[in-house]
């Protein structure tokens, strides 16, 4: 007797359904599984067999052959546990084969019969409502989940025996919770903007970066400020749309983090300098998701950005310039996302101590510069040089403004890129490609001068220009301009080079 079950493998950070078939015929004892498994999925057997006894099921003592189609797509992982198990009971007639049609599950089983979680609940929920299916078995500590999704009903069950229970109808299945969209007003847990005193530059650097969702390089002495005014960029970026909470929830869940509920907050990563370009950008056997994508939607933090390997920085070269990874395993192409704002920070040379304690020689700094490939800083679209402060008395700094203030300005102006690029695949400054940068723009008459005479004096590239164009954009939506001005394309293009007048 034959019978088919749906589940999902994952595949990046989508899912590909994925039948399950089993066949019971007389002969020798023996459990066979096919369909390019993983050792994983091989283990399953005996995971499966254990389960069906220790559920007050019977193992059919028959020669058992299990087909995962499509058989080209490599299967990986405990979650096929479920489906393989649901597939021999129906095969063995002990589960009705028209009830087994209506559902797609996922779902690892221990030796008990309990059902464990999986990672990626929510690219399988997608992936079963993209394929049509109206509901979805999904373990207990995957339900609220999964049901961010929204129009599949999602069917949350605790071992194998409440499932045969259900699908003999004996029992009603539960409602999975179904946890409301991320609000617009929220509570950010990041430290307040409001906390650093001086280095009004960078703030205001920082402010125009959330704002249009540029890169930012920060390069000052130790101990300056870099990393305290990095950690509190959280504070000030909006919040994420429902559509962006989805996307970031969906690479967590794969990822198997952030598990039971919809993000409400934008990610920031911020990966130790030794970390490898497979662990920055994504990669191995089994195509993993980087912290780039990780932080998708996001932020990505790199402190002593000098200190990463070469081939971890030009492997970022890519993915920050088309918002997506390619990583190819086996003649085929599985692709990541990454449109995230990298932020880096370093020191001015390689001693690191200060301006005037510098002991480095003009080579040495060179050398130090060499670290970052041009190709690299181009892609960063701000440079901020950080000067010491004068010292102040206790007591006598001037109220700063926090968080809050900013974020309200950096959401105004994130409002007014969202109208001008509707309809378009941007979604804010930072993504305009250089077709939309020369058309949305809105160069006024005395900044297209200003563009004009940078050219003529050759301080920027093209991939410089259009980066100018989109800083200077944002730079006029802070100030509620509908043209971008002379006054802002002189504040963007000084941040554009900054590298050259920084020597780091």
């Amino acid at each position: 007797m034959l019978a088919g079950v749906a589940t999902f493998a994952i595949e990046g950070i989508e899912s590909r359904e994925v039948t399950v078939e089993v066949d019971v015929r007389s002969g020798l004892p023996a459990f066979t599984v096919v369909g390019l498994p993983d050792a994983g999925v091989r283990e399953a057997r005996e995971r499966v067999r254990a389960a069906l006894l220790n559920s007050g099921c019977e193992f059919p003592l028959k020669r058992l052959t299990a087909n995962l189609a499509p058989a080209s797509l490599r299967k990986a992982g405990p979650s096929f546990d479920l489906a393989l198990a649901l597939a021999v009971l129906g095969a063995s007639g002990q589960a009705p084969r028209a009830a087994l049609a209506e559902y797609a599950v996922c779902g690892e089983l221990s030796l008990g019969g309990a059902v464990r979680p999986v990672a990626g609940a929510v690219a399988i929920a997608l992936g079963a409502r993209r394929a049509g299916y109206a509901r979805l078995i999904v373990p207990v500590e995957n339900a609220a989940e999964a049901a961010v999704v929204g129009e599949i009903e999602v069917c949350p069950v605790p071992d194998l025996g409440h499932l045969v229970e259900l699908l003999q109808g004996r029992r009603r299945p539960a409602e999975a919770p179904s946890p409301p969209p991320p609000s617009r007003r929220y509570r950010c847990e990041a430290p307040d903007l409001g906390d650093v005193r001086g280095q009004a530059d960078a703030k205001r650097a920082l402010e125009i970066a959330a704002a249009g969702g540029h890169n930012l390089l920060m390069v000052g002495a130790p101990g300056i400020g870099k990393t305290m005014l990095a950690r509190r960029l959280p504070g000030i970026l909006p919040p994420p749309s429902f559509s962006e909470a989805l996307e970031i929830t969906q690479v967590h869940s794969v990822a198997g983090i952030g598990r039971g509920r919809l993000a409400v907050e934008r990610p920031f990563r911020a990966p130790h300098h030794t970390i490898s370009a497979q662990g920055l950008v994504g990669g191995g056997a089994i195509p993993r998701p980087g912290e780039i994508t990780l932080a998708h939607h996001g932020v990505l933090f790199l402190d002593e950005l000098t200190e990463f390997s070469r081939s971890a920085l030009e492997a970022l070269r890519q993915p920050l310039e088309d918002g997506r990874i390619e990583i190819v395993r086996g003649q085929r192409a599985i692709a990541f996302p990454s449109r995230t704002m990298l932020v880096g920070a370093c020191n001015d040379c390689q001693c690191a101590r200060g301006r005037d304690d510098c002991t480095c020689t003009e080579l040495d700094r060179a050398r130090y510069a060499r670290r970052l490939s041009g190709p690299l800083l181009d892609r960063v679209d701000l440079v901020c040089r950080l000067e010491p402060s004068a010292p102040v008395s206790a007591g006598a700094w001037p109220q700063a403004e926090g968080s809050e203030t900013v974020a309200k300005r950096v959401a105004a102006a994130r409002e007014l890129q969202a109208e001008r690029l509707a309809g378009t695949s941007a979604h804010c400054n930072a993504a305009m490609d250089a077709g939309l940068t020369q058309r949305r723009a809105l160069l006024a008459a005395g900044a297209r001068a200003r563009l004009v005479a940078a050219g003529s004096r050759n301080l920027l590239n093209g991939r410089s220009q259009d980066r100018v164009l989109r800083i200077a954009r944002t730079v006029a939506d802070l100030a509620e301009s509908t043209y971008v001005g002379a006054e802002h394309f002189d504040e963007a293009l000084g941040y554009r080079l900054a590298p050259a007048r920084s020597a780091a």
